[in-house]
């Protein structure tokens, strides 16, 4: 299974990532810096090509003392695995080499290194560039999100963020210090919501007992509706159901699809209503889910096997299994 990838840059107002002079310029702000650091934090390996190595010499180390703590709680080295692309050898005293992560080498196309890494476990994969890299990444179609900040800076002269394949969909965008951040994704829609459900499963509060789950509705015109995750607004709340207390009575739910990283309960303890149930009353006429519950928390009929009953179109993409659970884990 390939990781889920996320590609990351700051450009300036002329579209470059960097000036012509030997030294980095660095385009973000101090807001940006914390931000990336954030999802530095979230994933499993962090990838640069061997010219950013030569010209930048990064570390690509979680940075913030409490986000390397948090990590390492969850059984996770600080910082994520070190990944750089290269036929050839780095040079010693690169501080990518340091030992405070682990750092690997590999070459071959970008397919081939996502399957590569794909087999050493990595589910979520950030590429930090330079140039050359993301260009390759995003021609070949296989960036999943795009975050691009647009830091307000004129350089004149530079390499040039550049890329290809996929067209990409905004999924917001807004202010992050003195920058402008824009999140994008990339293919097929019921992938695109999807991996946002699982996304917003990291947002879940932390529970012994219960799934972290990430829910997000959309209307028939591709527009969404509502979000959100388990235990938002109240200890108990599954995702589905504070999503649809949220839109109420909202009449494009009748032609709208339901994304959840995990499939909707079909019973539960500590409210009346299943999702399954609720998912139905909204009369919400299809349902995507990530995650089958497991076994041993369903008793027949299952939360798809009830929906399907009453006429709702369920669909189940385990390819985006692996990412519902390792952001349920992160909570």
């Amino acid at each position: 299974m390939r990781p889920h990838v996320l590609a990351s840059c700051a450009v300036s107002l002329d579209g470059f990532l960097d000036d012509a002079s030997p030294q980095r310029r660095i385009l973000s702000g101090p807001a940006d810096l914390d931000r990336v650091d954030e999802e530095r934090a979230a994933v499993d390996a962090i990838l640069v090509g061997a010219g950013t190595v030569r010209s930048d010499d990064p570390r690509l180390l979680v940075r913030a003392p409490e986000r390397r703590a948090a990590r390492v709680a969850r059984g996770l080295p600080a910082s994520p695995l070190r990944v750089v692309l290269t036929t050839g050898r780095i040079a010693e005293g690169a501080r990518v080499l340091s030992g405070e992560a682990d750092t690997i080498t590999l070459a071959g196309t970008p397919e081939e290194v996502l399957d590569a890494l794909g087999c050493r476990g990595v589910v979520r994969l950030m590429v930090e560039g330079g140039a050359t890299v993301l260009r390759e990444f995003l021609t070949a179609g296989l960036v999943d999100e795009l975050q691009l900040v647009l830091a307000p800076q004129l350089v004149g002269d530079g390499p040039r963020f550049t890329g290809g394949g996929r067209p990409p969909h905004l999924v917001e965008t807004g202010p992050i210090g003195g920058d402008v951040l824009s999140r994008y994704r990339f293919g097929e829609a019921d992938d695109r919501h999807l991996a946002e459900a699982c996304l917003l499963a990291e947002h879940c509060p932390p529970s012994a007992t219960a799934f972290s789950v990430g829910c997000v509705v959309v209307a028939e015109d591709g527009t969404v509706l509502g979000t959100g995750w388990s235990r938002r607004d109240h200890p108990l709340d599954h995702a589905e159901e504070g999503v649809l207390r949220a839109l109420g009575h909202d009449p494009r739910l009748r032609r709208a699809t339901l994304y959840s990283s995990l499939e909707p309960c079909g019973e539960r303890g500590s409210r009346p209503d299943p999702c399954a149930a609720l998912i139905a009353r909204a009369g919400i006429p299809r349902v995507v889910h990530a995650w089958r519950e497991p076994p041993d928390f369903v008793t027949a009929p299952s939360g798809s096997e009830q929906l399907e009953a009453v006429g709702i179109e369920v669909v189940h993409l385990p390819r985006w299994e692996p990412l519902a659970k390792r952001c349920a884990a992160r909570s």
